[in-house]
């Protein structure tokens, strides 16, 4: 993958944004989900969509993941010009598995990834490919781990792993840093940075945790079913847009 890195929150785009969402419409029924939604995500870049629940982030995925209609554009544009639809990795809000479950990390790894039936034997050729997998993430180690015994930085590890096969374009994460505690955070914030320094990826993902934003976002997003502001994590905190929404203030700048 070339490497082609943009300015992360200047004017314009020179035409070479890996996604361009301009006039984006999301409409349930006679609900109003998502209006007039416009925003740039740069190669190499870390967005971070915030705003309170209901305010449409997971709709906004689902419309970029292709899953719900929608008016307005969604435009993927390499450098070149190459407008082919991009390939997308898709980590959703952790999913619970029950303690006592026997299924392991390569049993739910190979049957999303292989039509190899989980209850044979399995190739060595196919836990030497989960293996690779996981070591986009160091998680080699997590291979014969149950599921259900995982902690939640594990679990994001492996759903990581999983989203990173095939290699995407754009990395999309649902609250990734919902239950996980303060080291595994740290260790999957270091991990994003990593992944799209060493794949050139960009990278949206959602989060109700303000206090991180400054140490791996290159740009925010506030939606409140539309985009109330964009910005540097500083600009974003301190701005009256933030205040109004959460009743807090968070920068250290001036309210804009």
């Amino acid at each position: 993958m070339s490497v082609h890195r943009h300015g992360t929150t200047g004017p314009g785009c020179a035409g070479t944004c890996c996604l361009r969402v301009d006039g984006l419409g999301v409409n349930f029924g006679h609900e109003e989900v998502l209006r007039n939604v416009s925003f740039h995500l740069h190669c190499g870049e870390i967005v971070a969509l915030i705003g309170p629940n209901g305010a449409g982030k997971s709709s906004l995925f689902r419309t970029i993941l292709g899953q719900i209609p929608h008016t307005g554009t969604i435009e993927f544009q390499r450098a070149g010009g190459d407008k082919t639809r991009p390939l997308i990795g898709y980590v959703p809000q952790s999913p619970v598995f029950d303690r006592g479950d026997p299924v392991s990390v390569f049993d739910f790894f190979s049957a999303a990834i292989s039509p190899y039936p989980v209850f044979l034997p399995s190739p060595r050729r196919l836990r030497a490919r989960v293996a690779e997998c996981l070591s986009r993430v160091h998680g080699e180690g997590l291979l014969d781990r149950r599921m259900g015994a995982l902690s939640g930085g594990e679990l994001q590890r492996v759903l990581l792993a999983l989203a990173l096969e095939p290699l995407p374009h754009i990395l999309v994460l649902d609250e990734p840093l919902s239950g996980v505690d303060i080291d595994g955070e740290k260790q999957l914030l270091d991990m994003l940075d990593e992944i799209r320094t060493s794949y050139d990826l960009s990278i949206l993902l959602s989060t109700h945790d303000f206090a991180t934003l400054g140490q791996f976002a290159d740009k925010v997003i506030l939606l409140k079913n539309e985009v109330l502001k964009v910005g540097t994590p500083e600009e974003v905190l301190s701005s009256r847009e933030f205040q109004d929404v959460f009743h807090l203030n968070l920068g250290k700048g001036e309210r804009g």
